[in-house]
């Protein structure tokens, strides 16, 4: 087995080591992770959780103890057969398990969320008819592998003139979302390469790395971004970051930083950036980032994005932009894999793209979020100095940090308790810190009646008061 899927909560009293025996034994009770499986190495499990190999070993020997699992000499842990183990009650603990899950949140601040009131239905409803119909019969055979042309020069047209981005349209690899074409970016990568990620940083994309068998170093992040000084002494070759707009912190990697890292990139010939640019397109202040790839001439820039917050997340639709050097891989790798995205779909999205609605779309999107972002800023002005905010220059959230000795897992319950939902900053760091809590704080999803009025029920819950300032 790859890995476990283990929820562990540093700051309880109960040790860690008891937390992941009960959660594997829960799983092997529940029929989760059936007879026979093995499971994860003590030093995969640890370097995955980031705890000990002694903490994992604590709760192997006790599962080993209790019969749940056996070890087998140079091979492993596998799971053992449970049927006569009289007080196995999985029928319960599943329901238990079921009615933990079901929230009643009235307040979600999801940074993923987008405003879904205000897409042009009628456009794409008209271009949908225009596709499903009978002179489009094509459409309902296989495409080309990397998507369909109509699209793909569509959106290297789009990234030329938006992002800088100096591509062909043969370059562009069209997915069904960032953690689809991930995988298969480590692949041509090799099992030798050896990446750097963001810390904090966006858990689904590190994930990948994880399950996918490759060692991922955390490097920190601060006020311009990536540290490439960190990078570069961390014997990383592949760097993943989110340089215009990094997730979660909303920073923006620095024009020294951006030159220090192309040149780390350029360095080696293995040496490449995973550029994730993810919401580039809502940028509220200043001129647009340029694309690293755009920056870099050495073809070491592997460019990544999505139209999740564009258009909409359910849409499926994501892009990369391979250099040529592993374009020739990618080929010989995956010939004889098929698109992943319908080509209903796509066609769809290219005539929607070439008429021209789609960056009209986006012009008129962001009026609206800066419309919001404003309201935001302004709502949670009026608590200075008891909350600050920051990385509000782009994107469809912001952190808001609360200067106050409460930890950041007591202002989440509290907010839970009021059925509102806030992520703390400490989800996206792979080691939490203690010091002042931040949250992220998104706006997409709200309405501009309400972002107010939320803002005030979350500060209620927390017993935070308006600020002298704002009187």
């Amino acid at each position: 087995m790859d890995m476990l899927f283990i929820k562990l909560e540093k700051n309880q009293d109960v040790p860690l080591y008891e937390q992941i025996y009960d959660q594997i034994r829960r799983d092997i009770t529940n029929g989760k992770l059936p007879i026979g499986m093995k499971l994860p190495s003590k030093r995969k499990l640890g370097d995955f959780l980031n705890i000990s190999q002694t903490t994992i070993e604590f709760a192997y020997a006790q599962l080993t103890a209790e019969g749940f699992i056996s070890s087998k000499p140079r091979k492993g842990y596998y799971v053992q057969a449970i049927e006569e183990l009289a007080y196995v009650q999985p029928v319960e603990l599943a329901a238990k398990s079921i009615r933990r899950k079901k929230e009643d949140v009235s307040i979600d601040f999801s940074p993923g969320k987008i405003d879904t009131e205000s897409f042009p239905f009628t456009q794409w409803r008209k271009y949908a008819k225009d596709v499903i119909d009978e002179s489009s019969q094509n459409l309902l055979l296989l495409g080309h592998p990397h998507g369909d042309s109509q699209l793909r020069q569509e959106i290297a047209r789009y990234l030329y003139h938006s992002r800088g981005v100096d591509c062909t349209p043969e370059q562009v690899i069209i997915g069904s979302g960032t953690e689809q074409l991930m995988p298969l970016v480590i692949r041509i990568l090799g099992k030798q390469a050896t990446y750097a990620i963001e810390d904090p940083g966006y858990p689904l994309t590190h994930h990948v790395f994880y399950h996918n068998d490759r060692k991922a170093i955390p490097i920190a992040v601060d006020e311009e971004g990536m540290d490439v000084r960190a990078l570069q002494r961390s014997g990383a070759t592949v760097a993943y970051v989110t340089p215009s707009h990094q997730f979660p912190t909303g920073t923006v990697l620095s024009a020294a930083r951006r030159t220090a890292l192309l040149n780390w990139a350029s360095a080696q010939d293995e040496h490449f950036i995973i550029e994730d640019d993810y919401d580039s397109e809502f940028r509220y202040t200043g001129r647009p980032i340029p694309s690293l790839q755009g920056m870099g001439k050495g073809g070491n820039v592997i460019y990544l994005s999505t139209f999740s917050k564009s258009l909409m997340p359910s849409l499926r639709i994501a892009y990369m932009v391979l250099p040529p050097v592993l374009l020739d891989r990618y080929e010989k790798a995956f010939i004889h894999y098929a698109a992943t995205v319908p080509r209903l779909d796509q066609h769809i999205l290219a005539r929607f793209m070439a008429d021209g609605h789609f960056s009209r779309h986006l012009n008129r999107m962001r009026k609206i979020y800066r419309r919001k972002l404003q309201v935001l800023t302004e709502a949670l002005s009026t608590y200075a100095p008891h909350i600050s905010f920051s990385g509000d220059e782009a994107g469809m959230h912001i952190i808001i940090t609360v200067h106050t000795t409460v930890s950041e897992e007591t202002l989440v319950e509290l907010a839970s308790a009021a059925n509102i939902r806030v992520y703390g900053l400490n989800g996206y760091r792979t080691t939490p810190i203690t010091g002042e809590p931040s949250f992220l704080i998104g706006f997409g999803g709200l309405s501009v009646d309400e972002i107010t009025s939320t803002i005030d029920t979350l500060m209620a819950s927390w017993q935070i008061e308006k600020g002298t300032e704002s009187n």
